[in-house]
């Protein structure tokens, strides 16, 4: 699950890798809905780690973004070890919400499978919103 780094119109975007595990699959041999939200979730620790903060730090800054929203829209499924890349991108909604928005496709084919994106509320230890610090937020376009 190494991330790659680019830069997508003035987004910044990461690429993950994950290959399908057989217990990721459901009796039809292709893979169970949830666990493209957990991709999403590996692709937006890549995103953060790639800006040189990741979750760790952040969390001992004080900071955490909790999922508010998921959404995922399916397009082919996954099967048994597919090699899948996860695209993450981000961008700031307001002081404190960010949105990361996800793209999952098969190497081999280059098929795209799913689309999506989860919204997270910027929050200090107590729960209360926050606003993001200034170290990070110029890196949400």
């Amino acid at each position: 699950m190494t991330p790659r780094s680019g830069q997508g119109s003035l987004q910044r975007a990461t690429t993950s890798s994950v290959r399908v595990r057989y217990a990721e699959t459901d009796k039809m041999g292709v893979v169970y809905h949830s666990n493209y939200l957990i991709w999403f979730e590996i692709g937006r620790t890549d995103w953060l780690r790639d800006t040189g903060w990741t979750y760790r730090e952040m969390e001992a800054d004080g900071i955490q973004l909790p999922v508010i929203e998921a959404h995922c829209e399916y397009k082919q499924g996954a099967r048994y070890d597919d090699d899948i890349e996860i695209r993450t991108r981000a961008k700031k909604l307001s002081p404190v919400r960010v949105q990361f928005d996800y793209e999952a496709t098969r190497r081999a084919d280059g098929a795209l499978l799913a689309t999506g994106h989860t919204v997270h509320a910027t929050i200090d230890r107590d729960g209360r919103p926050v606003r993001m610090p200034d170290r990070v937020k110029d890196l949400f376009a």
